[in-house]
């Protein structure tokens, strides 16, 4: 339990919500039940306002005083979001991040969700609908990877090595035109670069072992909180580019999230001030 929230009830709505409204619109979505809000690769379809929808009214059940913010609450109702700030309590939600992989019929996307108090915080979850297994955490608690029926694995995060031995994923797409074209020849300092175009799934990675290092530019705190804490609580470390700590009311900037902090402030160095 924490903060009045059940963390495993809250893990096992957003498995129900894909079941009931994401696993059966994959693959079957006609034209109609797919749009855009901002632009040709910024989509949302009908599985991402069911699923939501599905989500805020069971998070009502278990945290009636929670403030809900998700990603499609949002898009309606911008001012949700300077809410978030100062809650008591608050539930953040992505009810499918990587929404034009699952458009297009790729199976690389996921559901999250993350408890914030006070602007902290203290428990994130990350379900994979495909593979259907949860990586969760809770702050001070550890990292954990977890079916619905099989105990939960630890997580750890991989051991450090040099920017020209790792793995790194980097979304490139909302950094500034400026800071983007300075940043894309400098990836070549990496020895493997890869973008999801799902940061879930990449955060699920840099927290079990398999990357190194994530770099993001658009700072929406359903994207961010529950796999940065998913990162640290495996032993890793996260932090703004300038290295301030990254917190839910930040919006604008970068986040660089690495198996170390050594690897950090390489990729730091070497990525972003170079």
């Amino acid at each position: 339990m924490t903060a009045s929230i059940d963390i495993d009830r809250l893990a096992e709505i957003l498995r129900e919500a894909a079941i009931a409204e994401i696993m059966p619109r994959f693959r079957n979505l006609g034209a109609s039940d797919i749009r855009e809000k901002t632009s040709a690769t910024d989509l949302v379809t009908e599985a991402d306002e069911a699923a939501e929808r599905f989500i805020a009214h069971h998070c009502r059940e278990i945290a009636p005083d929670a403030l809900f913010v998700g990603e499609e609450s949002v898009a309606a109702d911008p001012a949700l979001l300077d809410r978030l700030d100062a809650a008591e309590l608050a539930i953040v939600v992505d009810p499918v991040d990587g929404t034009a992989n699952f458009a297009a019929g790729l199976p690389l996307f996921a559901v999250m969700a993350a408890v914030v108090s006070r602007g902290e915080t203290i428990a994130g979850i990350i379900y994979d609908p495909v593979g259907d297994d949860f990586m969760l955490a809770e702050k001070g608690a550890g990292a954990f990877q977890r079916t619905p029926t099989g105990p939960a694995r630890k997580l750890g995060t991989a051991a450090p090595l040099p920017l020209a031995e790792a793995i790194g994923c980097v979304s490139a797409t909302y950094f500034p035109p400026d800071e983007r074209t300075a940043l894309l020849p400098r990836l070549g300092a990496l020895k493997i670069v890869g973008n999801y175009r799902c940061a879930g799934h990449e955060y699920r990675l840099l927290a079990s072992g398999g990357s190194h290092v994530s770099i993001y530019s658009k700072l929406m705190p359903w994207d961010h909180l529950a796999g940065c804490l998913l990162v640290a609580e495996a032993g890793g470390h996260f932090a703004m580019a300038d290295g301030s700590p990254y917190t839910p009311r930040h919006r604008d900037g970068a986040i660089i999230a690495a198996c170390s902090t050594g690897v950090w402030a390489e990729a730091q160095e070497r990525l972003l001030l170079a």
